[in-house]
């Protein structure tokens, strides 16, 4: 499609809120002072002050008056804008963040139609987990195009806009990526001029959030970029559960010439937060008893935690060889520590022997790991433009090598009962066949929380031995070509090939007993998409995409062949194939309302074979091999854009049909007895039908207000690439055991402009204030909740 490619200011001049600590406050005091060098008017023109012009003249991915709308993706590999690509990638431009009043990669994401949002392996909490298109996601987290290994929490006071490739994606990603990738770009220094963008958020729940973005043009050639955050916030009504963070970022920017820029980054994360694993599931699918939520007292313990300690190192060269030949290279050394104690809740009840007589209550739990990560990665990537055949060719070559290192552990916490050899004073109840007081209990005998219920456990923990130590190291080759063979007709296609050293050291953590795999492999993967133009405004695509993952592919899980971790056959270790996934697609995309909006629609299938299926729990190596197959059938709606001068939308919406194809129907025996299979069944964790929309309208100059609304269907909590977990009568029928209830959450949003250098955003998120869940675990014993009502004013400044 015909579309203006007008001259657009840097990345790294975006209007983006970071951090503000203690780190970079002596780069404030230098670039304040470099700031009232700039010239007001300059910065006016370059659209610095105006909401519906600055995105398109500071950011080269943005679209001219449409601050929703990104017109290509960060990634060089995309040749071609958003508009003209043979795939679909929602892309989430900085001001619809801003706007959302999110600022966690988790809950962005959560809001988007297509994604969903898991627990981890027996309660994992060590990060973010994402399910795209009905596929695991939760290692296909991209940063500036390189894979960010490990199970971290990831912020938004860096990132520039944020890209959802949909579908098989291995071509771009590598290994994993099944139902598609995240990829989150983040901001640099630029030479242009120097400028600081901050905010002060305060809030409901003892929300504040300080935020700094500093940009010092040192000289034509040189620039320093410092940013920073510090935030804090309970938890929406689960005082005292709460989020800290402090981050910051620093840029250098060095371009002796037009032809040649070199840009060493660094960034810093800490995360320090104290969650509980919100609710849980009652009643019996097995007993014909409806099995629904059960609202708890917020009750995480004061001595739990949930930490990521983030730290990496980026340099990124652009070298313009000839007019048509240029290179891209990114180096990147990171590394993480993670770690997590937290506390679930259960149904429980007392017997006669307890003091108080026999009443419901509920019980607690520990769930607790370390993950520490170590990788190295380095990308580069050489575009040659020509043209053939009378139309452009960008033909990339690229290569790739990683090499990533996770090592798993525990904790060894105990509590303040006799179980652990202290006094028995700490344990308020008796359950189960005890006669004296045994346990925790967090409901009295009234109904009413125990008055001490957030230091009942008095938890002491020290970090204990490591339990699985993950290594995979990768070479990979790709090359990718897009040629318009006519003015309407443009074809893409792209091959890779992976080779791999694959090692797991698992320990019994009791014994120290030590078992090591290893093997190596490689595979190839194809991308091919085919775009015509029906007029200029107009475009119609098809596209066959492919994905593998390798046994034991997942780094967090060790040797849980039910979570993606090593799976052996018959306790023996045997390799095994990929997974493959293959992904028919056709589309189209329509450029409206004077090229500004993007309308994108889409149908789908993915089907994912030689799936590795787990026996028993999950929770240990013992599996049937590449035994599985499933499919996912879909239709993708998206619109992002203005369709006015004054009115902006983001959203979509999302249906799937997921099924079961084949399975080695690991049940049990009773199940096995009445007929019970997988196949036909749904896949865990996926909602079939999704709908969001953002939508924001500029009344005058200076205000503005907007709503968003998000909708999820019920989804079903179980394993990764398999049947969620099932019931089945001796009627034929069946019931999902485990059922999280649909949701429909609204948001609210204004903003006010008293001049040039200050305004106020006012959020209010969850406005109705609806008690929502994101994900449930296989067993039912923990149900996530999402955020109750609050709400935050932030003060925006802008010199």
């Amino acid at each position: 499609m015909s579309i203006s490619h007008s001259a657009v200011r840097p990345v790294t001049l975006r209007r983006i809120s970071t951090s503000l600590v203690v780190g970079v406050a002596s780069t404030a005091l230098a670039t304040g002072a470099a700031a009232q060098d700039a010239d007001p008017d300059e910065a006016e023109d370059l659209g610095v002050i105006e909401y519906t012009g600055r995105t398109a003249d500071v950011n080269p991915y943005a679209t001219e008056g449409a601050p929703y709308r990104a017109e290509r993706s960060a990634d060089v590999r995309n040749t071609r804008p958003l508009d003209e690509l043979p795939q679909n990638i929602t892309v989430l431009t900085e001001n619809q963040i801003d706007d959302s009043g999110y600022t966690d990669l988790a809950r962005i994401l959560d809001a988007q139609p297509g994604i969903t949002v898991g627990t981890g392996e027996n309660g994992n909490a060590f990060g973010d987990r994402y399910i795209i298109r009905g596929q695991e996601a939760r290692s296909d987290v991209f940063v500036d195009g390189l894979r960010d290994p490990g199970m971290t929490t990831r912020e938004s006071f860096v990132v520039e806009q944020i890209e959802i490739s949909r579908g098989p994606s291995s071509t771009f990603g590598g290994r994993g990526t099944a139902g598609g990738a995240i990829n989150m770009i983040t901001k640099a220094a630029s030479s242009d001029y120097s400028f600081f963008d901050g905010t002060v958020g305060v809030g409901s729940d003892r929300y504040v959030r300080l935020t700094g973005d500093y940009n010092f043009a040192v000289s034509d050639t040189f620039a320093i970029r410092a940013n920073g955050l510090y935030a804090y916030t309970n938890i929406p009504d689960r005082d005292p559960s709460d989020r800290r963070r402090t981050g910051a970022a620093v840029s250098a920017t060095w371009a002796p010439s037009e032809a040649f820029d070199i840009t060493l980054d660094y960034y810093l994360l800490r995360a320090i937060d104290n969650p509980d694993l919100g609710d849980y599931l009652t009643g019996s699918v097995a007993n014909g008893e409806e099995r629904v939520p059960v609202e708890t007292p917020a009750y995480a313990q004061d001595e739990d935690f949930q930490e990521s300690d983030v730290d990496t190192f980026t340099g990124r060269i652009n070298w313009q060889l000839a007019d048509n030949v240029s290179l891209s290279n990114r180096t990147r050394y990171g590394t993480s520590d993670n770690g997590y104690v937290v506390t679930g809740a259960r149904a429980g009840t007392t017997n006669a022997d307890d003091p108080n007589g026999v009443y419901s209550t509920i019980t607690f739990s520990t769930h607790q790991g370390w993950q520490d990560v170590d990788y190295f990665a380095n990308q580069a990537n050489l575009l040659v433009e020509s043209e053939m055949l009378g139309g452009e060719n960008d033909l990339i070559v690229g290569v790739e090598y990683t090499d990533h290192q996770v090592v798993n552990g525990i904790y060894t916490a105990s509590d303040g009962g006799s179980i652990n050899g202290a006094a028995t004073g700490a344990f308020n109840c008796t359950t189960g066949s005890s006669t004296v007081l045994n346990n925790y209990c967090g409901i009295g005998p009234d109904g009413q929380p125990v008055a001490n219920i957030n230091n009942l456990l008095q938890r002491d923990f020290v970090r204990g031995t490591w339990d699985s130590d993950w290594h995979v190291e990768t070479f990979s080759a790709y090359i990718m070509d897009t040629i318009d063979l006519t003015e309407d007709l443009t074809v893409f296609a792209g091959v890779r090939w992976d080779t791999f050293d694959y090692r797991l050291l698992t320990q019994n953590t009791g014994t120290l007993a030590v078992t090591e795999y290893a093997y190596s492999d490689d595979f190839w993967n194809g991308h091919v998409g085919v775009t015509y133009d029906l007029s200029d405004h107009a475009m119609i695509y098809a596209s066959f995409s492919t994905a593998a993952d390798i046994n034991g592919g997942e780094s967090d899980v060790g040797a849980s062949a039910g979570y993606g971790g090593l799976q052996t056959i018959g306790g023996t270790f045997r390799g095994g194939a990929p997974e493959r996934s293959v992904n028919w697609e056709l589309g189209t995309k329509l450029d409206l309302f004077d090229e500004r909006f993007l309308l994108t629609a889409a149908i789908f299938q993915t089907t994912k074979s030689d799936v590795f299926e787990s026996q028993g729990t999950g929770y240990d190596t013992a599996g049937t091999g590449n035994t599985g197959r499933n499919r996912v059938r879909g239709f993708e709606l998206g619109l992002a854009g203005n369709i006015t001068d004054a009115w902006s939308l983001q959203g979509g919406l999302t249906v799937l049909d997921t099924e079961v194809l084949r399975s080695s129907d690991a049940l049990n025996a009773a199940q096995l007895a009445l007929g019970a299979t997988n196949v036909g069944k749904a896949l865990a964790n996926t909602a079939d039908f999704q709908f969001s929309v953002q939508s924001r309208y500029q009344l005058t100059d200076d205000f503005a207000f907007g709503v968003a609304v998000k909708h999820k269907s019920e989804r079903y909590g179980g394993q990764p690439d398999t049947a969620a977990p099932f019931v089945q009568f001796a009627d034929g029928t069946f019931e999902y055991s485990n059922t999280v209830p649909s949701y429909t959450v609204a948001d609210l949003f204004a903003e006010y402009r008293f001049n040039n250098k200050l305004s106020l955003r006012v959020n209010v998120n969850n406005v109705f204030d609806e008690t929502y869940y994101l994900t449930v675990y296989r067993s039912g014993t923990f149900l996530y909740r999402g955020d109750a009502r609050q709400a935050v004013a932030t003060l925006n400044l802008r010199f």
